[in-house]
């Protein structure tokens, strides 16, 4: 509860940093006019401008992806290694397997963010490696919302029907898997299909999904139509369905637990559920509930040719959105008891080995509660550190 309240607190303060990246004004969209003077120069009104050279963008989102990426990294290499090498085949730990995958997809590239940020928002690195970032960004925060998705059914399916084959059905699982991969990678090809770059006259510098270029200012629609109904198509699809989903399959999980037998197993397995259900619901306000919601509002008053649209809000949700693959590990490490002790001996360099040896030997021991150590039967005390 300690981790929701400080995220809380960290979305408070970043809407509080959007809202004041332009002091006097409000939050501009960044729509772009060609230059009359010179057609492959792009001119912004003064607010945009501004924005681009606030330490809102220079500064505050930077130090963001540094976050995500230095935690990300290696979490999510951990987590991956883990699941291949350590954990035991099963639905869950594929799904877990395949989110970890997504989130190191995304994170290997922010290193061009955070030099992007860092270097005024000047994107040196060309129009392809723009879009590539940018399909990296959007398929990785869908992935992740589908495999939660996946996640929190078979979580409830484990529960609800222990003795069911389809609860341990790992061809089911991978099936699920390619199909999701399937599906991101055709649903990010439209990202491929307009320019994300645009070299501005002032300040000067090329922006990469910044600034939305509009050629005809009396009809903008044509020119934000396919960005407009990509989002529109994935946010209520991609995303609001997957939350109907995972909705419904934690209350059927809740109200499956509180009908079981009031023992220990069942008060462990309640305690699991609402863990699961608390960090998921943290990722889902602090990461994809903003984004979605400003992606669909920021295309939908770009077509209409409304300039002044929250932009420093906008670009916040989406730096924000990136957080999921620092918390996707947390999931894993938090709810997973199996996970956990695997991290554990991992970092202990312990062999798969070593460990089944220490697990047989402790097997044969008897547990005092009472000093929360071993004991043989010849009465050596030894650790439970296993």
């Amino acid at each position: 509860m300690d981790l929701k309240c400080f995220l809380s607190l960290f979305l408070i303060f970043c809407c509080f940093s959007a809202s004041n990246a332009t002091p006097g004004k409000k939050g501009r969209g960044f729509i772009g006019v060609v230059d009359p003077e010179n057609s492959d120069l792009v001119t912004v009104d003064k607010a945009a401008s501004d924005t681009l050279k606030s330490g809102l963008t220079t500064v505050f989102l930077p130090i963001i992806y540094i976050i995500v990426f230095v935690v990300g990294l290696p979490a999510n290499g951990m987590a991956i290694w883990v699941f291949l090498f350590r954990s035991k085949k099963h639905p869950s730990s594929i799904y877990m397997a395949n989110l970890a995958l997504a989130d190191l997809l995304f994170v290997i590239w922010t290193p061009l963010k955070i030099a992007y940020h860092f270097n005024g928002n000047n994107w040196i690195f060309g129009e392809p490696l723009c879009k590539v970032l940018v399909s990296f960004f959007y398929g990785n925060m869908y992935c992740s919302i589908l495999f939660i998705a996946c996640l929190s059914v078979q979580r409830y399916w484990v529960v609800a029907h222990p003795l069911s084959q389809q609860r341990k059905n790992n061809k089911l699982a991978v099936g699920v898997c390619v199909a999701i991969w399937a599906f991101i990678w055709l649903t990010t090809t439209p990202l491929y299909l307009y320019s994300h770059t645009a070299k501005l006259k002032d300040p000067n510098i090329t922006t990469c999904h910044d600034v939305n270029i509009i050629e005809d200012t009396l009809n903008p629609f044509p020119s934000v139509k396919l960005p407009y109904f990509y989002f529109i198509f994935m946010g209520m699809v991609v995303f609001l369905v997957p939350c109907i989903v995972i909705i419904v399959a934690y209350i059927l999980l809740l109200k499956t637990l509180g009908n079981s037998i009031d023992d220990s197993t069942a008060s462990k397995n309640r305690q699991k559920a609402v863990m699961l259900i608390v960090t998921v619901l943290v990722t889902f306000l602090v990461c994809f509930i903003p984004s979605n919601i400003m992606l669909v509002l920021h295309y939908s008053l770009l077509k209409d040719g409304v300039v002044n649209n929250g932009y420093a809000f906008y670009i916040t949700t989406l730096c924000l959105a990136s957080l999921n693959s620092c918390l996707d590990p947390f999931i894993y490490y938090f709810v997973s008891e199996d996970f956990r002790n695997h991290v554990k001996n991992t970092l202990l360099c312990r062999s798969n080995r070593t460990v089944e040896r220490m697990r047989v030997s402790f097997s044969s021991m008897k547990y005092s509660r009472k000093s929360k150590t071993y004991l043989s039967d010849s009465g050596t005390t030894q650790s439970s550190s296993c």
